[in-house]
């Protein structure tokens, strides 16, 4: 953390201070090492350090601070705006306050148990997780289940990455692979980087256009705020499928109207009415995006996981995430000339895509220990192929320590990759897993 806010600060002043393209260019390289030091470390810390039953919500809360952050980006930009030649320097220059909180930040934070226990810290492992849980809470079962996996990692000499795409781990690297890629095909850079440009193709003045895309950055973060307090109720299965269908129909809807008034007779502006509902529908589509794929490709890829190729699996899927955006970045612009209002087909076609593969491919993992994360996997029909059969004992050894009054079980001599369970009720499991 130390390291990215170090990062920005310096991009920002150099781009603040810049007096040519180069300037420009290396402290925008600058800002872009910090953001992926960033986005690699902070959605692993926060699924790390969570209580299982509220981890969605801690981990999509990091995007609800990015969705803020492009809020008052897009603020900033409406009134630096009308200063004249300052504009852009003075909406750059501001990179340095978020770099400035996360210096603060970076000294009231300790590294995460599991981070700590995988280095041979087991006494400040317990210390740490004291901490979060508070001085009161009886942490031994949680740091015995942290102890266990921990071990069960240190058993392959192998390096992570190598690990990672080993036949034993190919099911968590193909949902690590696919949640990036299908983000980035939801088709909201159209609508996130070039809004302003929509709202004054359909008719909206320059300074309008900019509000127009300060009010889509609202309701983005009023449905990332709304997701963040029912994803551990509704799980990421139902998230995903209703967004991704909500971003679909907007999409088709747009791409319509775009092609009844602009498309068939050569036409710059349309209907103020029409303009209307098409800003409706922008507003619509990202608020089913910040419902669903906003938060949950940060939730997802950093919680599947297991812990001995997590952070090779989460800097996998960010890598993915940022090669993939920028070669879209390069080649939108001649996308949308040659495809025109069909672009939005284009990305609603994917949407269609992505949601058949969530219903087909993704196991509901809402409520579950990081430590049980395998025996999600081992129990779903299609991720469960050449999979173990007794890898479903692990859920029962780690939640044993969630057992209440009624739902007792007893499970012996449990290992990474073989244990007996002399007596458990699979259905209390299941119900306090919330599977």
């Amino acid at each position: 953390m130390l390291i990215d806010s170090a990062l920005f600060l310096a991009g920002s002043v150099i781009n603040a201070a810049a007096v040519n393209i180069a300037m420009l260019i290396i402290g925008r390289m600058l800002l872009g090492f910090g953001l992926g030091f960033t986005l690699q470390a902070a959605p692993v810390y926060l699924s790390e350090t969570a209580p299982a039953k509220w981890r969605g919500a801690f981990t999509s809360a990091y995007n609800a601070f990015v969705v803020i952050g492009i809020l008052s980006a897009t603020v900033t930009n409406y009134f630096t705006n009308r200063i004249p030649d300052w504009r852009w320097r003075v909406s750059l220059d501001l990179a340095a306050v978020p770099g400035a909180a996360i210096v603060l930040g970076a000294f009231f934070v300790s590294d995460t148990p599991i981070s700590l226990a995988m280095r041979g810290q087991p006494d400040g492992a317990r210390a740490t997780l004291q901490r979060i849980r508070g001085a009161d809470a009886d942490v031994d079962a949680e740091f015995k289940d942290i102890v266990r996996a921990v071990d069960a990692a240190r058993q392959n000499d192998e390096g992570a990455f190598r690990r990672l795409f080993s036949k034993e781990y190919r099911h968590y690297l193909a949902i690590g692979v696919a949640i990036p890629v299908f983000y980035e095909f939801t088709g909201m850079i159209v609508i996130s980087i070039f809004s302003p440009v929509l709202f004054r193709t359909v008719g909206f003045s320059s300074q309008r256009a900019i509000l127009g895309s300060v009010i889509n950055s609202a309701r983005n973060l009023a449905s990332t705020l709304l997701s963040s307090a029912v994803m551990d109720r509704t799980g990421r299965r139902f998230l995903f499928i209703v967004g991704g269908l909500g971003m679909m129909l907007c999409e088709v809807t747009i791409s319509w109207i775009m092609a009844e008034h602009l498309g068939k007779h050569g036409g710059v502006t349309m209907p103020r009415s029409y303009a209307t509902g098409v800003l409706v529908l922008i507003c619509t589509c990202t608020f089913s995006f910040g419902l669903s794929w906003a938060p949950l490709r940060w939730v997802v890829p950093s919680e599947i996981y297991p812990v001995e190729v997590r952070s090779a699996g989460q800097a996998l899927s960010i890598s993915i995430t940022l090669c993939i955006s920028f070669v879209e970045l390069q080649v939108l612009i001649a996308l949308l000339c040659a495809m025109k209002h069909a672009v939005f087909l284009f990305y609603a076609a994917w949407l269609l895509a992505m949601t058949a593969f969530v219903v087909a491919f993704l196991p509901e993992t809402k409520g579950v220990p990081l430590e049980a994360m395998r025996s999600v996997w081992a129990r779903h029909t299609v991720t469960s192929i050449g999979q173990p059969d007794t890898v479903g004992c692990e859920l029962a050894a780690v939640l044993l320590n969630l057992s209440t009054t009624g739902n007792q079980m007893v499970v012996d001599d449990w290992s990474p990759n073989s244990c007996h369970v002399t007596s458990v009720r699979l259905s209390s499991i299941s119900r306090m897993a919330g599977l």
